[in-house]
This record gives C-alpha cells, structure tokens and sequence, in this order.
C-alpha cells in the first residue's frame, strides 16, 4: 500500500521495485497506490503499470492516504511503503519469512537507506537509528509500552492493527508510526530488524538537516510514547518542483 502526494518523479521507480521482488517471490499480492489529492500525474504513472490499483483519497494527509489504502486492501498481512522509497532485493521473502514462523509478530519494520548520502552521513543516520533501537528494546520488553516502527517501511498483520483501531487520521504526520508501534504491541510482537532495510530518497534531510529532522523525530516518538499524541502538529512538504509548479 503506497500513499501518493503529487509523486509523479517517484512513483515509477517505486512501483517497478515492487513488481521487480514479486518476480523474484512470487505470492498472491496486491498493489494499490492511494492519490492523496495530486495535482501532478501520479495518477497517470501509477496506471501505468499492470495490476496496480489506484484508489483516491482527497483528504491531504499521510495517515488519511494510509487509512484509506488499508481499507482498500484485504490481505491479511499489508506493507505500508512511499512512494519515493524502493524495496531493496529480498525484502518481500524477508517479510514472508519473517510472519510465517512467527504467529505472535503483529508488524515488522527496517532502516531506511538514504540516497547520496556520504559516509558521514550514513554513519550519523546509523547511529540514530541505534539510539532508536536501543529504545525500542527496553519499551517494547521491559516497559511494555510501545515499539519502533519506521514509517514508509513497514508491515502489519491485519487482524491486530484491526482491533487495534487502526489508522489515527487526527495524526497529520510526525509520530504516525510510533502511535501504530505503540497500539498494535498490545496485541503481539512488534520486531524491528537491520534486516530489512529500504531504499529511500534524501530529500527530508538534505532540506532540513540530519541533526533537526532527527531531533524532530526523537522528540515526537518520545511523545507519543509517553502521552499517545505527537508533539509537532506542523510539517513541511518536501517535493521536486513539477511541470506545474507543485511543491
């Protein structure tokens, strides 16, 4: 499931690593891409490609796009994904590894790769993400009181985000993945795995800076963490300039 705001540069690299790991895996599948209100032809691209649903949701917001795309699946095991991110090879025979030996695990999630970045870098975003995991771990088996999913890169078991609520459309961006680590756990296993990493573009950081875009991060998972609603209400959208002049 791949929620669109005007992705026209994005979505066919996107699209075509997914059916490129369906190849290499194959299993009974579902690809829909939600139109998040584009002004652009991410609509146009995503048809483009066989066996691709488009469904629309006019509504802007990530957590919108995603909820309507969940409800427009009915797989009982669904891998939320952006558009400017691509699977890497072997992500899908993880994923399918991973929730058939383990029927406790309600939502696996992965790192994410940027692109053209140095490795300075890398080994800043690294050491982020170790931070992270070292916070994952003592909540999600210690305190019992959450887990760390890294949004556009991770998967949930239908049944449990069900009876979990769902999608929180009163979340607009930052914290989104936190609430669904945080309210699915209580029905299951949340793992996060070095194992499963996913190709994405820079862009957010390059635009903001690693230190501020982690600092934002860190302080809205600590929040939803703690008091179950994020602590920045504001985001910025970070997009290439289209033909029409779109953001």
């Amino acid at each position: 499931m791949i929620p669109a705001y005007n992705e026209e540069r994005l979505l066919g690299p996107c699209l075509e690593s997914v059916l490129a790991e369906l190849k290499r895996t194959p299993c009974a599948a579902e690809i829909v891409v939600v139109d998040n209100a584009s002004t652009d032809a991410t609509r146009r691209v995503a048809r483009h490609y066989p066996g691709v649903r488009v469904v629309a949701e006019p509504r802007k917001g990530l957590v919108r796009a995603r909820r309507t795309g969940f409800e427009a699946t009915t797989a009982p095991i669904v891998a939320n994904i952006d558009a400017d991110t691509r699977l890497p090879c072997g992500w899908l025979a993880t994923v399918l590894r991973e929730f058939s030996r383990d029927s406790r695990l309600v939502a696996l999630s992965g790192p994410y790769l940027y692109d053209g970045f140095s490795p300075l870098a890398r080994a800043a975003v690294k050491v982020f993400y170790s931070f992270g995991y070292a916070g994952h771990l003592f909540n999600h088996h210690v305190l019992r009181g959450g887990a760390m999913l890294q949004g556009g890169n991770f998967v949930l078991r239908r049944d449990a985000w069900e009876r979990a609520g769902g999608f929180d459309a009163r979340i607009s961006f930052y914290g989104e993945d936190t609430d669904v680590a945080r309210r699915i756990s209580r029905f299951g296993r949340v793992k996060w795995t070095w194992r499963l990493p996913m190709h994405t573009s820079s862009r957010r950081l390059l635009h903001e800076g690693i230190v501020r875009t982690g600092s934002v991060y860190a302080v809205n998972f600590l929040w939803v963490t703690l008091f179950g609603r994020p602590y920045t209400k504001r985001y910025t959208d970070v997009r290439p300039k289209g033909p029409s002049g779109a953001s």
